[in-house]
């Protein structure tokens, strides 16, 4: 348990979809899928902070996100009726993580939130109830807040965790938004993958397969992919519009984060089994 006495800062990872397929969809309209979550060692730094006033205040609100859509207020307010402190919070945010990018920044500050809070006011709930509480919030939440690289299937919910080898990745975003509700609804989305067993799993043999569809809407997406299959194999993540590439040698990568085109931002990360947050909250 760690002690919130004073300001603590957490870690909130990026992760990448390894790959994604679409393998129906069902009657309420969301989609069958399978993916296998990478998560990062690299990601946003969220604040705490406990305040004698009862109530939730955010110090440094995201630029062009609603108060109502922010996903850190909303994932505080949603463990208000566990809340056993008479303490409220501050919460501030280091963002690094591209938004709308496919790397999960939201759901993973969401998650992040949930289980610093669990602990700060005294919630005492387990990780399976704050993941039933963060799906309510979005599909990628339960990966999060169970911390752990993972197979999925489902609409992102059912999860097993996995062991990776360590790889550096480098993951690239252009200036430009993809609607992940629009992709999900396009008629041209392949929906009928046939499903895999993780124990079949290979990078080679998986697609991501909104990435052609990305392709044909968005040329600075396009483009940026074709230029990285030079250098690694790579690919796009969730429904972009970030990309990724898989390198063995991290000053590989970093040669080629160098090169990137203008326009054109990166990072590079290792994958991790194990949340950073997970770590820095002692679960």
């Amino acid at each position: 348990m760690i002690n919130f006495d004073a300001p603590f800062y957490v870690l909130s990872p990026a992760k990448l979809n390894l790959f994604l397929h679409i393998c129906g969809r069902l009657e309420n309209g969301y989609h069958h899928l399978q993916t296998l979550f990478q998560l990062l060692d690299y990601g946003d730094t969220i604040g705490f902070k406990l305040i004698e006033a009862p109530k939730i205040h955010l110090l440094n609100p995201i630029a062009g996100v609603n108060n109502a859509d922010n996903l850190l207020l909303k994932a505080a307010n949603a463990l208000l009726p566990y809340k056993n402190s008479p303490f409220g919070i501050e919460l501030s945010i280091d963002k690094r993580l591209p938004m709308g990018g496919g790397i999960g920044g939201g759901s993973s500050n969401a998650a992040t939130v949930l289980l610093a809070l669990n602990q700060a006011w005294e919630c005492r709930l387990s990780i399976d109830e704050l993941a039933e509480i963060g799906l309510k919030l979005g599909a990628d939440v339960p990966v999060f807040v169970r911390g752990r690289t993972a197979f999925a299937s489902g609409v992102g919910e059912a999860l097993t965790p996995v062991e990776l080898s360590t790889r550096t990745y480098l993951v690239a975003t252009p200036k430009t938004h993809i609607s992940t509700q629009a992709i999900f609804n396009h008629p041209d989305l392949p929906r009928n993958t046939p499903e895999i067993a993780f124990s079949d799993y290979s990078f080679e043999q998986t697609r991501n397969d909104c990435e052609i569809l990305v392709s044909k809407m968005d040329s600075k997406v396009a483009n940026l992919l074709q230029w990285l299959l030079n250098y690694a194999p790579s690919r796009m993540t969730g429904t972009g519009a970030s990309v990724f590439a898989i390198f063995d040698n991290e000053d590989d990568a970093k040669q080629i984060l160098k090169l990137l085109p203008d326009g054109i931002s990166g990072f590079i990360a290792k994958g991790v089994n194990y949340s950073s947050a997970h770590k820095s909250l002692d679960l």
